[in-house]
């Protein structure tokens, strides 16, 4: 009997043949070899964050929970080897325990190291690419079940596998190179949307991360600013911050924040230069055509990177981000705030709603041709397409 499987904001579901679980390599290999014998396609669910339905399958769905922690860390080259299920924030726990830290996180830390790589999770910072930037190395289980390392692949191959919705396999390991430890200072405030608006290259360029959150039923932007800090914090976790102020804390406690209600979103990358006017527009349908919304417009800033379908793949990106609570619509207005993006030359966000077709994506995207072409050398068959992919990458 089908089993009943969800994403985490409700807007994905499916009844897959069955949920796997397996506890190692080993397991995870067979299991994607039944899945072939059987004909059915297979889906990583990781922690389920993406709101499109990028996992939603009636054939094999697998839960790598099983397969984590810390494989390795090599303390020269300070690159950490992780297991694929692993959680972002057991992840930089672990990091941190020896001595090391990412790069830079997002604002969410619960996602799964393999869910937060193959979608393109990333912070903000005119000088710090994504998560999956960072990688150097991985281990993906391929439709035959053999085990392929990329640093026997070719390096093409490790450039599409970065973001690629694991489509290329089922990703058991990852190396992700890394910084020593280190300290963030953090201070958050609000001003006015157009005082921030006024000053924003500037505070881009005086900050190591900057963003905004522009609270549309104030026209009040909160803004946040993290740069390095000398201190050395006697624990692990930093004071409590609620709202304006300031704090100190180790750099894996400071990236994150709690998100306890579910939503829905949708994001874009369009070119930096780009950003504030894309974002003046936004804010000028939402005040027009929406205004009762409450849900708040982010704006963030990263660097370019090379992997084929990075939204940032080549070119100094802005991401802004539009939410809706879970247990509302959200269509309506995500439709309206989409030809903005567009027009801007934006890319979407592969784990968030849009509505962009194969053709549309295939124009965005400089390498397309080419990652299509390492996906079906790797998986011919589509064993890793869910039915929402099929239609976009087969």
């Amino acid at each position: 009997m089908p089993e009943q499987w969800s994403n985490w904001s409700g807007s994905a579901t499916s009844e897959p043949r069955r949920i796997e679980r397996p506890a190692s390599e080993d397991d995870l290999r067979e299991v994607v070899r039944r899945a072939a014998r059987e004909g059915l396609d297979l889906r990583v669910a990781g922690t389920a964050h993406p709101f499109t339905p990028v996992v939603a399958t009636d054939g094999v769905i697998v839960s790598l929970d099983g397969l984590s922690g810390l494989a390795s860390v090599d303390r020269a080259t300070r690159e950490a080897t992780l297991w694929a299920g692993t959680k972002l924030h057991e992840a930089t726990h672990l990091l941190w325990e020896n001595g090391l830290g990412l790069a830079n996180q997002g604002d969410i830390d619960v996602q799964s190291v393999a869910g937060a790589i193959g979608t393109g999770t990333h912070g903000t910072g005119p000088r710090y690419g994504n998560i999956p930037s960072r990688i150097t190395a991985m281990r993906l289980i391929t439709a035959g079940g053999d085990v392929l390392d990329t640093r026997d692949a070719g390096p093409e191959v490790l450039r599409a596998a970065r973001v690629s919705l694991g489509m290329l396999g089922v990703t058991s390991q990852v190396t992700i190179a890394c910084l020593p430890r280190y300290a963030l200072h953090e201070r958050v405030w609000r001003v006015p949307v157009e005082e921030a608006l006024a000053g924003l290259a500037a505070k881009i360029a005086a900050n190591d991360h900057f963003e905004f959150f522009w609270y549309p039923g104030t026209d009040i932007a909160e803004c946040k600013a993290l740069n390095p800090s000398p201190e050395q914090p006697a624990g692990e976790e930093p004071p409590p911050l609620d709202g304006p102020g300031e704090r100190v804390g180790w750099s894996h406690r400071i990236y994150p924040s709690v998100r306890e209600q579910r939503f829905n979103e949708m994001e874009y990358s369009v070119p930096a230069e780009a950003g504030p006017e894309c974002f003046r527009a936004v804010r000028e349908v939402m005040r027009t055509q929406f205004p009762k919304w409450v849900w708040p417009v982010e704006y963030r800033t990263l660097a370019a990177d090379d992997a084929m379908l990075s939204p940032a793949f080549q070119r100094e990106t802005v991401t802004i981000s539009v939410h809706q609570d879970a247990r509302r619509p959200y269509e309506e207005y995500f439709r309206a705030v989409e030809p903005i993006f567009r027009a801007h030359g934006g890319r979407p966000h592969w784990g968030k709603i849009h509505w962009q077709t194969r053709d549309d994506l295939a124009q965005l995207y400089p390498e397309w041709e080419e990652f299509l072409r390492v996906r079906r050398s790797l998986d011919p068959q589509g064993r890793f397409l869910s039915p929402y992919l099929r239609g976009l990458f087969a």
